[in-house]
């Protein structure tokens, strides 16, 4: 634990009375709660196995000792937080080894997780509030200040910018409650990543990873004092190189990152700089063909559900003439890049009269290369693409012939798919400060903040469409008309296997200033019950513009197709976007007060009940801007009210806690980007009531460790009724929302056969779920395995960890991108990855 967590707690325990443990009190207390009595009988676990000695390699440390600060206004109590936070100490992360930050907060209950992107680009969607994907309603922090202020910018989630890495020291997860106060844009809550410090003794842990994917993988962790008890250090940073679990027939992954810190302790606080640098590529999986048939799910003939992907070696260079001039190159293989550098810095100063003050700043700089294959609709049999009218989905085309880009051989595909071929470039920054003064008083604590953050997202489109084989090793495939003369004019559907040759571009930018004030007041009532309220007052400003296009094409340019052929004799160029000279500039100001008040009873050292209101807001999302930038006043801020209580017990051996909660959600808006570059444009109020639940427990003499948590949920749409973009009305009222499981849970018994020798299985359960606002397309509930040992040899850990190890067919989202799913038949969906192992060694010393 930080050493100045520790000398803040023995402070505030100063300003305290001792818990009195009176038997007879006790006694008489727990006929009056009935959540008391749900502890009592748990006591049964912890005076059963007081005595116990834990195992090496065991996964947990305990929750009674724990001390949390995400949410928080000073390190408290886990047991004394009015929140519903969950915890993962370094030792816990390094047990689980998730594949990716997303895996890792499946582990957490009120997060719906979907983890098929791959490494990055996943989405997470907290106590089922909508949204098109990434983290729209929760903020992602690192050592308590954003990875980025908007963590659900157009092709930049925040786990982009994020890896996890044994420099972590622990993650606490907050859920709802008090997300609103400590941060921006997270009524959804804050995912908050601790770093490691030094300490004066030298610490390390080093550690190298393999895999049945082909995965090499070095992680290093180096921490201690430089001068003893006034300077540390902390160094670590991991890179990785992989084929992918998906077969790519490239390096799917390969990059790394690189942290560090130095922190000063002086007699009254400290003071800590730091430095992040992280770049590294990763591809991004995208919807592929499966068969549907109700809650039955197979394999599309010629791909491979587990491994297979749209994303291959084959069609991973485009190279195509602009109509204003040049040429626009992009490789696939180069996935989502970002490159990051991160500088911040952290000051804490005991000004004397029990008042301190903390400010933290850091500085984001981001460039990001996102390159990804979109598919553009189902697959069709080759002569429905080429021959169904257009108004079926068909070129309309009455003769026509396939052949292979790559060797010119004439084919006939028994299916073909047109895919999108997505390059997006973003140039981002971010400089965010935080102010915070505190003063201490004998029953409690006041915290005062003044927080600024400015932020700047640039980013430019060039998107086309490019037709393949509807396999898992597409081929890039040319399409004509022979009854034409090669030289004719629309002989060629495709240049190249380009069936649509720059067909969008966008220039557009948005810019944040956010200027917010906040208090928080702790103050204890009683020895054992404590209030809690908080109020954040927001004034942001945000502007940005976006470029006009026109179209174009290469017809007059000069250019050939093949040296001999002019664009004349091709349609791929005919709708070619073109940048004009006309600018749409945008302001949009929110002015907007949350604000949350919370009660903690300490029944015992064990046992304590809480009830917290909440009420936050989200400001529109880059999109939403984007589709309204001539008619602001068509959005709004997307508010939220929360309502939760909960009973937590806490022991050595033994924790429980269950969290009911009930929200309400209005003003959300839709922004899924289509395929053809068009977004929705629909309005929607949520409400959602459920509970959370968490626990853990050590059995029959440490032999079994048992974690768990889950959701239980039922989130519905209110008052979305409207038009379509076609002038159809819609109502979708009391609708399941889109993409939300009703159910879903995570179980993971640990059995310890030895003090060093650990083996467990995970057990994964996703509810079944719609697709679609209109519930027309079922997504199958599905249950994903996983399986490990580990053996813990002195200081050196050698583990192996399988994911996914029955092959199950599990889909998180369908295809949001295609606008009006069809239910069953040949769909196009996202699903989990296949079975993989890995192989570790560890270090610590």
């Amino acid at each position: 634990m930080d050493k100045w967590c520790l000398f803040e707690i023995k402070k505030e325990l100063k300003f305290k009375t001792k818990i009195k443990t009176n038997y007879k009190k006790y006694m008489a207390m727990k006929k009056r709660s009935i959540f008391l009595l749900a502890g009592i009988a748990t006591l049964y676990f912890n005076n059963t196995y007081a005595q116990e000695t834990t195992p090496q390699d065991s996964t947990r440390t305990a929750s009674i000792d724990q001390v949390v600060i995400t949410g928080n206004s000073r390190p408290k109590p886990k047991i004394e937080s009015s929140t519903a936070i969950s915890t993962f100490s370094a030792k816990e992360i390094q047990k689980q080894n998730p594949i990716s930050a997303a895996a890792l907060l499946q582990r957490v209950p009120g997060f719906a997780v979907e983890t098929s992107g791959g490494e990055v680009g996943n989405n997470l969607f907290a106590r089922g509030i909508p949204s098109a994907g990434a983290y729209e309603f929760v903020q992602v922090q690192e050592d308590g200040l954003p990875v980025f202020e908007d963590g659900a910018l157009q092709f930049a989630n925040a786990d982009n910018f994020f890896r996890v890495d044994n420099s972590v020291s622990r993650l606490e997860a907050l859920r709802g409650g008090s997300g609103s106060i400590f941060a921006t844009n997270s009524p959804g809550g804050l995912i908050n990543f601790i770093t490691k410090e030094g300490g004066n003794d030298f610490k390390g842990t080093a550690k190298l990873e393999t895999s049945t994917y082909g995965l090499m993988r070095t992680d290093v962790n180096l921490g201690g004092a430089l001068v003893k008890d006034k300077l540390f250090f902390n160094v670590g940073g991991f890179y990785r190189t992989d084929d992918g679990i998906r077969k790519t027939g490239f390096k799917a992954n390969q990059g790394g990152q690189i942290r560090m810190n130095l922190k000063y302790v002086f007699d009254k606080g400290y003071a800590k700089v730091y430095y992040k640098k992280l770049d590294d590529r990763n591809t991004f999986y995208l919807p592929i063909p499966l068969v549907q048939n109700g809650n039955d799910l197979k394999e599309f003939s010629g791909f491979d559900a587990n491994y297979g992907t749209y994303s291959y070696r084959n069609i991973s260079q485009l190279n195509i003439p602009q109509a204003g001039g040049g040429f626009f190159s992009r490789n696939l293989e180069d996935g989502i890049h970002p490159k990051v550098d991160v500088l911040g810095a952290e000051f804490k100063y005991d000004l004397g009269n029990n008042f301190s003050v903390l400010n933290k700043t850091r500085y984001t700089n981001i460039n990001m290369n996102y390159t990804g294959i979109f598919p553009s609709g189902g697959p069709k049999s080759g002569a429905d693409f080429a021959g169904l009218p257009v108004s079926q989905g068909g070129l309309g085309m009455s003769n026509y012939q396939y052949s292979m880009v790559s060797s010119g051989a004439i084919v006939n595909p028994a299916y073909v798919q047109k895919l999108g071929f997505w390059a997006i470039d973003k140039q981002m920054n971010n400089f965010v400060n935080d102010l915070q003064f505190n003063y201490k008083f004998d029953k409690g604590n006041v915290t005062a903040g003044f927080y600024k953050s400015s932020w700047k997202s640039h980013q430019n489109w060039n998107w086309s469409n490019v037709l393949a084989t509807a396999s898992d090793k597409p081929e890039l495939l040319n399409l004509v008309n022979p009854a034409l003369s090669p030289n004719a004019t629309g002989y060629s559907k495709t240049y190249n296997g380009v069936i649509d040759m720059s067909f969008l571009l966008r220039d557009s930018q948005v810019q944040g200033s956010l200027n917010d004030l906040y208090a928080n007041l702790d103050f204890n009532i009683t020895d054992n019950l404590s209030f809690n309220g908080g109020i954040r007052y927001s004034r942001d400003f945000y502007k940005g513009y976006g470029v006009n296009t026109t179209t174009g094409n290469l017809n007059n340019s000069g250019l050939t197709t093949d040296g001999t052929h002019s664009f004349l004799t091709t349609t791929a160029d005919d709708n070619m976007s073109v940048l004009g000279n006309k600018y749409t500039y945008w302001n949009y100001d929110v002015n907007r007060v949350s604000f949350t008040t919370a009660l903690n009873y300490k029944i015992n050292s064990e046992n304590a009940v809480y009830a917290r209101f909440s009420n936050g807001f989200r400001s529109p999302n880059e999109e939403a801007y984007y589709n309204n930038m001539t008619n602001l006043s068509a959005i709004k801020p997307v508010t939220t009210n929360q309502l939760e209580v909960g009973y937590k017990y806490y022991s050595r051996t033994f924790d429980i806690a269950v969290i009911p909660f009930y929200s309400t959600l209005k003003n959300l808006s839709f922004t899924d980007v289509f395929s053809d570059g068009t977004s929705e444009n629909k309005f929607a109020n949520t409400t959602n009531y459920g509970v959370e639940l968490e626990g853990y427990a050590r059995l029959f003499n440490n032999l079994l460790e048992v974690t768990f948590n889950g959701t239980i949920q039922n989130p519905k749409y209110k008052d979305f009724t409207g038009r379509n973009a076609d002038g159809s009305t819609f109502n979708y009222d009391d609708n399941t929302v889109r993409r939300m499981p009703k159910v879903y849970f995570n179980i993971a018994p640990a059995v310890n056969i030895t003090k060093s020798w650990r083996a467990y299985v995970s057990m994964n359960y996703y509810g079944k779920r719609f697709q679609d606002e209109k519930n027309a397309q079922t997504l199958p509930s599905f249950s994903e395995f996983g399986a490990g040992t580990s053996y813990q040899l002195g200081k050196i850990r050698f583990a192996v960890d399988g994911t996914n190890i029955f092959n199950t067919i599990g889909i998180t989202e369908g295809d949001p991108r295609a606008g009006s799913p069809s239910g069953d038949g040949t769909i196009m969906a996202r699903p989990i990855m296949g079975a993989a192992v890995r192989a570790s060694i560890t270090l610590d010393f």
